[in-house]
């Protein structure tokens, strides 16, 4: 999928706030060891240096636009590489902490996936994630809504886009099915308020429509988008505009 930095960073603020909740899980300690799968741009992953002393970090993401910027931020202890977080879990690289901020979501098969990501964690070291768990809302279902009329349907043929994030209570049996201890998991409610239908249009032409966009021919892009933002301003039609948005985080140690 091609990333926007520029489009994705005009919700900074809101995007970032997140990350310094899922940090206040991690256990602060020095010369770590650290991944941050599906570090983006590389401004959030820049805070861990200063959180967790002398640790070497890495950081990974699979947009190469992403890591333009990320490059930037790079330090003798501070590393950024171009795979995917499955790439990733197949080297034989073991981690002292595995963090990752609104990024796993993209990854199919959770059941699967997080015992993967707990085998790379050394022997003490402690997995925190955060992932946005609101698929549910009408900012998606709308999304849905538009791909099922047609020209779009048939240009998608039998693709549709699936949500892998589970239930809360799930990520807690997957964390003490594998031995996990100190088990913190939850979803927390982020109030965001925005001016108008097309701000959050906006919001969701950065992560959410992403997906609908590759997979439909150009010709037919721009059309998606007009039809999407008609269904939002019949839902947002008052001034400002309260977006609910909720986040599920993880975190155990091993």
């Amino acid at each position: 999928m091609a990333w926007n930095p520029e489009l994705y960073d005009q919700f900074k603020k809101e995007r970032s706030a997140p990350f310094f909740d899922l940090l206040k899980l991690v256990i602060p300690r020095d010369n770590l060891k650290v991944i941050d799968l599906g570090c983006g741009t590389g401004e959030l992953t820049s805070e861990l240096p200063d959180y967790l002393p002398g640790s070497e970090i890495t950081g990974i993401d699979y947009s190469s636009e992403m890591l333009e910027k990320a490059k930037l931020l790079e330090t003798d202890k501070l590393k950024f590489y171009q795979r995917t977080i499955e790439e990733q879990l197949e080297s034989d690289q073991t981690f002292d902490l595995v963090i990752s901020n609104a990024a796993i979501q993209w990854c199919d098969d959770h059941e699967k996936l997080f015992p993967e990501i707990i085998s790379k964690i050394n022997k003490g070291g402690q997995l925190a994630v955060q992932v946005p768990s609101n698929h549910d809302f009408i900012v998606h279902q709308l999304l849905r809504k538009v791909a099922e009329t047609e020209p779009y349907k048939s240009a998608y043929g039998s693709w549709e886009r699936h949500y892998s994030v589970l239930k809360t209570e799930a990520y807690a049996w997957i964390m003490f099915d594998h031995r996990g201890s100190e088990i913190t998991v939850f979803e927390k409610v982020y109030p965001l308020v925005m001016d108008n239908a097309e701000a959050v249009f906006t919001w969701a032409s950065g992560t959410a429509m992403i997906p609908y966009m590759e997979m439909l021919p150009g010709d037919l892009q721009e059309g998606f988008k007009e039809n999407y933002k008609r269904e939002l301003k019949h839902i947002f039609m008052k001034s400002p505009v309260f977006y609910p948005f909720k986040r599920t985080f993880i975190s155990a140690t091993f």
